[in-house]
Protein backbone atom coordinates (compact mmCIF):
# COMPACT_ATOMS: atom_id res chain seq x y z
CA UNK A 1 0.00 0.00 0.00
CA UNK A 2 1.45 3.40 -0.96
CA UNK A 3 1.82 6.37 1.37
CA UNK A 4 -1.14 8.25 -0.07
CA UNK A 5 -3.66 5.46 0.44
CA UNK A 6 -2.27 4.66 3.89
CA UNK A 7 -2.90 8.23 5.01
CA UNK A 8 -6.39 8.33 3.48
CA UNK A 9 -7.41 5.05 5.10
CA UNK A 10 -5.91 6.01 8.47
CA UNK A 11 -7.71 9.36 8.41
CA UNK A 12 -11.05 7.75 7.52
CA UNK A 13 -10.82 5.22 10.36
CA UNK A 14 -9.71 7.62 13.10
CA UNK A 15 -12.01 10.51 12.17
CA UNK A 16 -15.10 8.31 12.07
CA UNK A 17 -14.02 6.44 15.20
CA UNK A 18 -13.77 9.67 17.19
CA UNK A 19 -17.09 10.95 15.84
CA UNK A 20 -18.98 7.84 16.96
CA UNK A 21 -17.13 7.47 20.28
CA UNK A 22 -19.22 10.42 21.45
CA UNK A 23 -22.64 8.94 20.54
CA UNK A 24 -23.13 6.36 23.36
CA UNK A 25 -22.14 8.91 26.02
CA UNK A 26 -24.10 11.92 24.69
CA UNK A 27 -26.48 12.07 27.71
CA UNK A 28 -23.53 12.03 30.13
CA UNK A 29 -21.65 14.70 28.16
CA UNK A 30 -24.75 16.89 28.12
CA UNK A 31 -25.09 16.48 31.89
CA UNK A 32 -21.43 17.28 32.63
CA UNK A 33 -22.03 20.99 32.12
CA UNK A 34 -24.95 20.98 34.59
CA UNK A 35 -27.08 22.48 31.84
CA UNK A 36 -30.83 22.41 32.38
CA UNK A 37 -31.63 22.08 28.67
CA UNK A 38 -31.65 18.27 28.97
CA UNK A 39 -32.79 16.60 25.75
CA UNK A 40 -32.25 19.78 23.73
CA UNK A 41 -28.58 19.90 24.77
CA UNK A 42 -28.24 16.26 23.78
CA UNK A 43 -29.75 16.88 20.34
CA UNK A 44 -27.41 19.86 19.85
CA UNK A 45 -24.38 17.71 20.66
CA UNK A 46 -25.64 15.06 18.24
CA UNK A 47 -26.33 17.51 15.40
CA UNK A 48 -23.32 19.85 15.77
CA UNK A 49 -21.00 17.29 14.18
CA UNK A 50 -23.29 16.72 11.20
CA UNK A 51 -23.89 20.43 10.71
CA UNK A 52 -20.12 21.01 10.66
CA UNK A 53 -19.72 18.34 7.99
CA UNK A 54 -22.74 19.56 6.04
CA UNK A 55 -21.51 23.15 5.97
CA UNK A 56 -17.96 22.34 4.82
CA UNK A 57 -18.25 19.38 2.42
CA UNK A 58 -18.97 21.40 -0.72
CA UNK A 59 -16.65 24.40 -0.17
CA UNK A 60 -13.78 22.16 0.95
CA UNK A 61 -14.37 19.93 -2.09
CA UNK A 62 -14.15 22.97 -4.38
CA UNK A 63 -11.00 24.26 -2.67
CA UNK A 64 -9.37 20.81 -2.72
CA UNK A 65 -9.72 20.76 -6.52
CA UNK A 66 -7.80 24.02 -6.67
CA UNK A 67 -5.15 23.75 -3.96
CA UNK A 68 -4.52 20.02 -3.66
CA UNK A 69 -6.47 17.17 -2.12
CA UNK A 70 -3.76 16.10 0.33
CA UNK A 71 -3.61 19.55 1.92
CA UNK A 72 -7.23 19.12 2.94
CA UNK A 73 -6.69 15.59 4.19
CA UNK A 74 -3.89 17.00 6.37
CA UNK A 75 -6.19 19.81 7.54
CA UNK A 76 -8.86 17.27 8.49
CA UNK A 77 -6.42 15.20 10.55
CA UNK A 78 -5.19 18.27 12.45
CA UNK A 79 -8.76 19.48 13.11
CA UNK A 80 -9.63 16.03 14.46
CA UNK A 81 -6.79 16.16 17.00
CA UNK A 82 -7.92 19.64 18.10
CA UNK A 83 -11.54 18.54 18.54
CA UNK A 84 -10.57 15.35 20.39
CA UNK A 85 -8.35 17.22 22.86
CA UNK A 86 -11.08 19.83 23.41
CA UNK A 87 -13.72 17.20 24.21
CA UNK A 88 -11.30 15.45 26.56
CA UNK A 89 -10.40 18.61 28.48
CA UNK A 90 -13.71 20.49 28.63
CA UNK A 91 -17.08 19.99 30.31
CA UNK A 92 -18.62 23.26 29.10
CA UNK A 93 -21.56 22.64 26.77
CA UNK A 94 -20.75 25.46 24.35
CA UNK A 95 -17.11 24.43 24.05
CA UNK A 96 -18.20 20.83 23.46
CA UNK A 97 -20.58 22.05 20.73
CA UNK A 98 -17.76 23.97 19.03
CA UNK A 99 -15.53 20.89 19.28
CA UNK A 100 -18.22 18.72 17.67
CA UNK A 101 -18.63 21.29 14.88
CA UNK A 102 -14.84 21.29 14.29
CA UNK A 103 -14.95 17.49 14.27
CA UNK A 104 -17.58 17.63 11.53
CA UNK A 105 -15.50 20.17 9.59
CA UNK A 106 -12.57 17.73 9.70
CA UNK A 107 -14.79 15.17 8.04
CA UNK A 108 -15.76 17.80 5.45
CA UNK A 109 -12.09 18.39 4.67
CA UNK A 110 -11.10 14.72 4.37
CA UNK A 111 -13.85 12.86 2.57
CA UNK A 112 -14.42 14.83 -0.68
CA UNK A 113 -10.64 14.91 -1.18
CA UNK A 114 -10.28 11.19 -0.40
CA UNK A 115 -13.09 10.13 -2.72
CA UNK A 116 -11.65 12.38 -5.46
CA UNK A 117 -8.17 10.81 -5.20
CA UNK A 118 -9.37 7.20 -5.12
CA UNK A 119 -11.87 7.67 -7.94
CA UNK A 120 -8.98 8.57 -10.29
CA UNK A 121 -7.12 5.28 -9.70
CA UNK A 122 -7.40 2.15 -11.79
CA UNK A 123 -10.18 -0.08 -10.46
CA UNK A 124 -11.80 2.72 -8.42
CA UNK A 125 -14.59 0.41 -7.22
CA UNK A 126 -12.10 -1.57 -5.15
CA UNK A 127 -10.55 1.48 -3.48
CA UNK A 128 -13.86 3.26 -2.87
CA UNK A 129 -15.14 0.03 -1.33
CA UNK A 130 -12.09 -0.15 0.94
CA UNK A 131 -12.57 3.48 1.99
CA UNK A 132 -16.25 2.84 2.80
CA UNK A 133 -15.19 -0.29 4.72
CA UNK A 134 -12.79 1.70 6.92
CA UNK A 135 -15.32 4.53 7.27
CA UNK A 136 -17.77 2.06 8.79
CA UNK A 137 -15.04 0.20 10.71
CA UNK A 138 -14.23 3.46 12.48
CA UNK A 139 -17.90 4.08 13.29
CA UNK A 140 -18.38 0.55 14.64
CA UNK A 141 -15.14 0.58 16.67
CA UNK A 142 -15.88 4.02 18.12
CA UNK A 143 -19.34 2.99 19.32
CA UNK A 144 -18.11 -0.35 20.65
CA UNK A 145 -15.11 1.05 22.55
CA UNK A 146 -17.18 3.89 23.97
CA UNK A 147 -19.69 1.49 25.48
CA UNK A 148 -16.92 -0.82 26.70
CA UNK A 149 -14.81 1.87 28.39
CA UNK A 150 -17.53 4.22 29.65
CA UNK A 151 -17.77 2.61 33.10
CA UNK A 152 -13.98 2.76 33.54
CA UNK A 153 -13.48 6.25 32.12
CA UNK A 154 -16.37 8.11 30.48
CA UNK A 155 -14.21 9.59 27.73
CA UNK A 156 -12.02 6.50 27.32
CA UNK A 157 -12.82 5.87 23.65
CA UNK A 158 -12.35 9.58 22.85
CA UNK A 159 -8.89 9.37 24.46
CA UNK A 160 -8.00 6.27 22.39
CA UNK A 161 -8.95 7.85 19.05
CA UNK A 162 -7.39 11.20 19.91
CA UNK A 163 -4.07 9.41 20.58
CA UNK A 164 -4.38 7.44 17.32
CA UNK A 165 -5.04 10.65 15.37
CA UNK A 166 -2.11 12.35 17.13
CA UNK A 167 0.20 9.56 15.92
CA UNK A 168 -1.26 9.98 12.43
CA UNK A 169 -0.49 13.71 12.64
CA UNK A 170 3.12 12.99 13.61
CA UNK A 171 3.40 10.60 10.66
CA UNK A 172 1.88 13.26 8.42
CA UNK A 173 4.45 15.88 9.46
CA UNK A 174 7.35 13.43 9.10
CA UNK A 175 6.35 12.53 5.52
CA UNK A 176 4.75 15.80 4.41
CA UNK A 177 7.13 16.42 1.49
CA UNK A 178 6.30 13.02 0.06
CA UNK A 179 2.62 13.95 0.05
CA UNK A 180 2.90 17.02 -2.16
CA UNK A 181 0.30 17.19 -4.90
CA UNK A 182 2.18 18.05 -8.12
CA UNK A 183 -0.93 19.48 -9.75
CA UNK A 184 -1.99 21.71 -6.89
CA UNK A 185 0.61 24.48 -7.28
CA UNK A 186 -0.07 24.72 -11.02
CA UNK A 187 -3.82 24.92 -10.44
CA UNK A 188 -3.55 27.43 -7.63
CA UNK A 189 -1.04 29.61 -9.46
CA UNK A 190 -3.06 29.78 -12.67
CA UNK A 191 -6.30 30.81 -10.95
CA UNK A 192 -7.58 34.33 -10.75
CA UNK A 193 -9.41 35.10 -7.52
CA UNK A 194 -12.74 35.71 -9.20
CA UNK A 195 -12.48 32.35 -11.01
CA UNK A 196 -12.16 30.38 -7.79
CA UNK A 197 -15.90 29.97 -7.27
CA UNK A 198 -17.32 31.11 -10.63
CA UNK A 199 -16.54 27.86 -12.45
CA UNK A 200 -17.66 25.68 -9.48
CA UNK A 201 -20.95 27.63 -9.44
CA UNK A 202 -21.57 26.74 -13.08
CA UNK A 203 -20.52 23.13 -12.51
CA UNK A 204 -22.74 22.86 -9.43
CA UNK A 205 -25.76 24.04 -11.44
CA UNK A 206 -24.97 21.32 -13.97
CA UNK A 207 -24.60 18.66 -11.24
CA UNK A 208 -27.95 19.69 -9.74
CA UNK A 209 -29.72 19.32 -13.07
CA UNK A 210 -32.83 17.22 -13.46
CA UNK A 211 -30.90 14.24 -14.80
CA UNK A 212 -28.98 13.85 -11.53
CA UNK A 213 -31.85 14.67 -9.17
CA UNK A 214 -32.72 11.04 -8.40
CA UNK A 215 -29.13 10.26 -7.41
CA UNK A 216 -28.86 13.10 -4.88
CA UNK A 217 -32.36 12.48 -3.50
CA UNK A 218 -31.70 8.74 -3.05
CA UNK A 219 -28.47 9.44 -1.16
CA UNK A 220 -30.30 11.92 1.07
CA UNK A 221 -33.15 9.46 1.77
CA UNK A 222 -30.79 6.58 2.58
CA UNK A 223 -28.73 8.54 5.07
CA UNK A 224 -31.79 10.28 6.44
CA UNK A 225 -33.32 6.89 7.26
CA UNK A 226 -30.12 5.90 9.08
CA UNK A 227 -30.05 9.20 10.98
CA UNK A 228 -33.67 8.88 12.13
CA UNK A 229 -33.21 5.32 13.42
CA UNK A 230 -29.89 6.00 15.18
CA UNK A 231 -31.19 9.22 16.76
CA UNK A 232 -34.54 7.92 18.05
CA UNK A 233 -34.08 4.19 18.57
CA UNK A 234 -32.48 4.58 22.04
CA UNK A 235 -35.64 6.31 23.30
CA UNK A 236 -37.93 3.88 21.45
CA UNK A 237 -36.18 0.81 22.88
CA UNK A 238 -35.90 2.14 26.43
CA UNK A 239 -37.00 -0.58 28.84
CA UNK A 240 -37.42 -3.22 26.12
CA UNK A 241 -33.80 -4.09 25.37
CA UNK A 242 -30.60 -3.61 27.38
CA UNK A 243 -27.92 -1.04 26.60
CA UNK A 244 -25.63 -3.88 25.53
CA UNK A 245 -28.25 -5.19 23.07
CA UNK A 246 -28.79 -1.66 21.76
CA UNK A 247 -25.04 -1.15 21.28
CA UNK A 248 -24.68 -4.48 19.48
CA UNK A 249 -27.64 -3.70 17.22
CA UNK A 250 -26.37 -0.26 16.22
CA UNK A 251 -22.82 -1.60 15.76
CA UNK A 252 -24.21 -4.30 13.44
CA UNK A 253 -25.27 -1.51 11.07
CA UNK A 254 -21.65 -0.45 10.61
CA UNK A 255 -20.19 -3.96 10.61
CA UNK A 256 -22.57 -5.11 7.85
CA UNK A 257 -21.89 -1.91 5.89
CA UNK A 258 -18.15 -2.66 6.18
CA UNK A 259 -18.58 -6.14 4.72
CA UNK A 260 -20.93 -5.25 1.87
CA UNK A 261 -19.00 -2.11 0.86
CA UNK A 262 -15.85 -4.20 0.52
CA UNK A 263 -17.70 -6.81 -1.53
CA UNK A 264 -19.64 -4.20 -3.51
CA UNK A 265 -16.43 -2.76 -4.92
CA UNK A 266 -15.68 -6.13 -6.56
CA UNK A 267 -19.15 -6.76 -8.03
CA UNK A 268 -19.35 -6.49 -11.82
CA UNK A 269 -22.71 -4.76 -11.58
CA UNK A 270 -23.80 -1.39 -12.95
CA UNK A 271 -23.95 1.48 -10.48
CA UNK A 272 -27.73 1.90 -10.83
CA UNK A 273 -28.29 -1.74 -9.94
CA UNK A 274 -25.96 -1.52 -6.94
CA UNK A 275 -27.92 1.49 -5.70
CA UNK A 276 -31.31 -0.17 -6.16
CA UNK A 277 -30.19 -3.41 -4.46
CA UNK A 278 -28.75 -1.40 -1.57
CA UNK A 279 -31.86 0.75 -1.16
CA UNK A 280 -34.08 -2.35 -1.19
CA UNK A 281 -32.19 -4.02 1.65
CA UNK A 282 -32.01 -0.72 3.55
CA UNK A 283 -35.77 -0.11 3.33
CA UNK A 284 -36.41 -3.66 4.51
CA UNK A 285 -34.03 -3.12 7.44
CA UNK A 286 -35.59 0.22 8.42
CA UNK A 287 -38.99 -1.50 8.71
CA UNK A 288 -37.69 -4.70 10.36
CA UNK A 289 -35.91 -2.75 13.10
CA UNK A 290 -39.29 -1.84 14.61
CA UNK A 291 -39.64 -5.40 16.00
CA UNK A 292 -36.24 -6.99 15.39
CA UNK A 293 -33.44 -4.48 16.10
CA UNK A 294 -30.45 -6.70 15.30
CA UNK A 295 -31.94 -7.96 12.02
CA UNK A 296 -33.18 -4.50 11.08
CA UNK A 297 -29.95 -2.61 11.72
CA UNK A 298 -27.91 -5.37 10.04
CA UNK A 299 -30.04 -5.22 6.88
CA UNK A 300 -29.97 -1.42 6.89
CA UNK A 301 -26.17 -1.46 7.16
CA UNK A 302 -25.72 -4.13 4.50
CA UNK A 303 -27.88 -2.18 2.07
CA UNK A 304 -26.19 1.13 2.79
CA UNK A 305 -22.73 -0.35 2.16
CA UNK A 306 -23.71 -1.60 -1.30
CA UNK A 307 -25.60 1.59 -2.19
CA UNK A 308 -22.76 3.90 -1.09
CA UNK A 309 -20.31 2.17 -3.42
CA UNK A 310 -22.87 2.51 -6.22
CA UNK A 311 -23.37 6.22 -5.48
CA UNK A 312 -19.60 6.87 -5.37
CA UNK A 313 -19.02 5.09 -8.69
CA UNK A 314 -21.89 6.97 -10.34
CA UNK A 315 -20.54 10.31 -9.11
CA UNK A 316 -16.99 9.39 -10.18
CA UNK A 317 -18.22 8.95 -13.76
CA UNK A 318 -19.63 12.47 -13.94
CA UNK A 319 -17.78 14.81 -16.27
CA UNK A 320 -16.76 17.50 -13.77
CA UNK A 321 -14.15 18.30 -11.12
CA UNK A 322 -13.93 15.28 -8.80
CA UNK A 323 -13.58 17.28 -5.60
CA UNK A 324 -16.70 19.30 -6.39
CA UNK A 325 -18.75 16.23 -7.33
CA UNK A 326 -17.59 14.23 -4.31
CA UNK A 327 -18.17 17.26 -2.09
CA UNK A 328 -21.76 17.46 -3.30
CA UNK A 329 -22.21 13.70 -2.83
CA UNK A 330 -20.90 13.85 0.73
CA UNK A 331 -23.10 16.89 1.36
CA UNK A 332 -26.19 14.79 0.54
CA UNK A 333 -24.96 12.15 3.03
CA UNK A 334 -24.60 14.62 5.88
CA UNK A 335 -27.72 16.55 4.91
CA UNK A 336 -29.65 13.32 5.41
CA UNK A 337 -27.91 12.45 8.69
CA UNK A 338 -28.36 15.94 10.16
CA UNK A 339 -31.65 17.24 8.75
CA UNK A 340 -33.84 14.12 8.64
CA UNK A 341 -33.74 13.59 12.46
CA UNK A 342 -34.63 17.27 12.93
CA UNK A 343 -37.56 16.97 10.50
CA UNK A 344 -38.69 13.76 12.21
CA UNK A 345 -38.48 15.52 15.57
CA UNK A 346 -41.25 17.90 14.48
CA UNK A 347 -43.68 14.96 14.36
CA UNK A 348 -42.49 13.12 17.46
CA UNK A 349 -45.14 14.75 19.69
CA UNK A 350 -47.96 13.81 17.31
CA UNK A 351 -47.13 10.26 16.19
CA UNK A 352 -45.74 7.17 17.88
CA UNK A 353 -42.21 5.93 17.28
CA UNK A 354 -43.63 2.92 15.40
CA UNK A 355 -45.51 5.13 12.92
CA UNK A 356 -42.48 7.37 12.52
CA UNK A 357 -40.26 4.37 11.71
CA UNK A 358 -42.84 2.92 9.28
CA UNK A 359 -42.97 6.25 7.45
CA UNK A 360 -39.17 6.35 7.48
CA UNK A 361 -38.91 2.96 5.77
CA UNK A 362 -41.64 3.71 3.23
CA UNK A 363 -40.05 7.05 2.24
CA UNK A 364 -36.70 5.28 1.75
CA UNK A 365 -38.38 2.76 -0.56
CA UNK A 366 -39.28 5.65 -2.88
CA UNK A 367 -35.60 5.81 -3.90
CA UNK A 368 -35.84 2.37 -5.51
CA UNK A 369 -38.37 3.54 -8.12
CA UNK A 370 -36.65 6.81 -9.04
CA UNK A 371 -35.62 6.85 -12.69
CA UNK A 372 -32.19 8.48 -12.44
Amino acid sequence: MNLHRLLIYGAAFTIMGLSNAVIPILPELANLSNNSSGGFALSLLFSAYFLGALGTMLPFGILADRFGNFKFIALGIILTVISGLTILLSENLWILLIARFIEGSACGAVFPASFAILSKLNNPGRYLGELTFLFNAGLATGAFLSGLLADIYLKGAILVFTILTFFLTMYLFSRYRGLADPESSEKAGSLKNFDLFRKPYRETKKLLSRSNFGLWLSSFLLNGAIGVLVAYYPDYSLGTITKAQLGISISSLYVCAMITSLLGGHFKVKEKNLIRIGLGFSALGALSAIKYPLLGFSSLGAGSGVATVGFALAVARMNTDRGLAMGLFNTTIYAGLSLAPIIAGIFIDFVSFEKLFIANGCILAVGIILKN
